[in-house]
């Protein structure tokens, strides 16, 4: 479905750098990242997925600085590379000056109120909670307009409420209607209406299609895929759903415990998930089209993130441990000296603590096969 528009090597639009929020709590703290890193390339889609509590939707959430108390920050960077002719910069020669990074994690409150709507936006999980439910939807859209572009007319403000509405889908005469009187699909695709209002650069998606059925689901997709490639902003978007990623990224995070585990695009984690964890996500869910592939389980839940398994956090669950597994650490490297391969956190693409090759579709397999087997029979693999 992703055509790939963005271009590799380009000026990122987003670095994440070693982001860490805890949540203070009377039972503990929960570590709920820990020193992630990901780089968001202009017109990208990135795809953050994992089980529930792995991070993924704090890491949203940090990025917009929508995180409250007990919430916390606790070290890292987001920087954000605006476009040079938004600041009306240019040189003698008509060469654009490269813009000067924002680091989002620390601006004011007034800074903030600047970059969010014009340069960032957020489509959040459920559209009837984003939604106010007694203003319809002209009042919702004309408000953000009202706020960051005072200038605009009344009969300004209504010409684009109605040019966003057709461009999400929606027709015209539905721009009074409440959001009660839309159906799932429509109010989804209001809310995506409302984010694109102001041209933002980024725009980030938290499950957005989890409460629609599949085949409005598809038509929602396909039409942001469309709207990226014509408006050329970029997406990060937050899911569950492994398998909806394969058909929309371009470049896939897989995130446990808080980390991120593997980093790659769409066709290689297809081919190829280097993680125990993200072959067990790849494989739990069945193939409609293509190669059949055999069903397989992830053994046991994922960690209470108040005290997190030492060395690799997945290694209690991970049919593939060994040695090091359970008292090292594991960072994010090359899988191997290709800088283009993919990028996993497992020891067993660490030369210096694994002699094994690297493990094989068929070998993660057969290692899962035993510890489905194990885990029905109630013993250890």
């Amino acid at each position: 479905m992703s055509n790939g528009v963005f271009t590799a090597g380009a000026r990122p639009l987003l670095e994440i750098k070693r982001v860490s929020v805890d949540y203070r709590a009377e039972s503990g703290t929960v570590h709920a990242l820990t020193d992630v890193s990901l780089t968001l390339e202009r017109g990208q889609i990135l795809g953050l997925a994992g089980e529930s509590g792995s991070g993924k939707s704090t890491l949203g959430y940090a990025i917009t600085r929508l995180l409250k108390p007990p919430a916390e920050i606790t070290g890292g960077e987001a920087l954000y590379y605006p476009r040079t002719s938004r600041q009306g910069m240019g040189t003698r020669n008509g060469a654009a000056p490269a813009p000067a990074a924002v680091d989002v994690l620390k601006l004011t409150p007034g800074q903030l109120r600047g970059l969010r709507w014009k340069e960032l936006a957020i489509v959040f999980q459920s559209a009837m909670n984003a939604l106010n439910p007694v203003i319809d939807i002209a009042a919702q859209i004309t408000d953000v307009l009202r706020t960051h572009q005072p200038g605009l007319s009344g009969r300004q403000q209504r010409a684009r409420a109605i040019e966003l509405l057709r461009l999400v889908g929606i027709a015209p005469d539905r721009l009074h209607s409440f959001p009660h009187e839309l159906s799932g699909g429509m109010r989804q695709r209001a809310i995506i209406a409302i984010a694109l209002a102001l041209g933002p650069e980024l725009i980030i998606m938290d499950e957005p299609t989890t409460a629609l059925d599949v085949v409005v689901q598809r038509e929602i997709l396909m039409q942001l895929i469309g709207l990226r490639n014509d408006l050329g902003f970029s997406v990060i978007f937050i899911t569950h759903d492994l398998s909806l990623l394969l058909e929309l990224a371009d470049k896939i995070a897989i995130m446990y415990a808080g980390r991120v585990v593997e980093l790659a695009t769409r066709d290689e984690l297809k081919r190829l998930p280097r993680h125990p964890y993200s072959y067990g996500m790849l494989n739990s869910f069945p193939t409609i089209h293509g190669e059949r592939r055999r069903m397989v389980g992830i053994p046991g839940a994922p960690p209470d993130l108040r005290s997190v398994p030492s060395g690799c956090s997945f290694h209690p669950r991970c049919p593939l441990a060994f040695a090091p597994c359970d008292r090292v650490v594991p960072a994010l490297r090359q899988a191997a000296a290709e800088r283009s391969d993919p990028a996993v956190a497992c020891h067993r693409y660490d030369p210096a603590l694994s002699s094994a090759p690297p493990p094989t579709n068929d070998e993660f397999a057969a290692r899962y096969a035993a510890a489905y087997q194990a885990a029905r029979e109630g013993r250890r693999a």
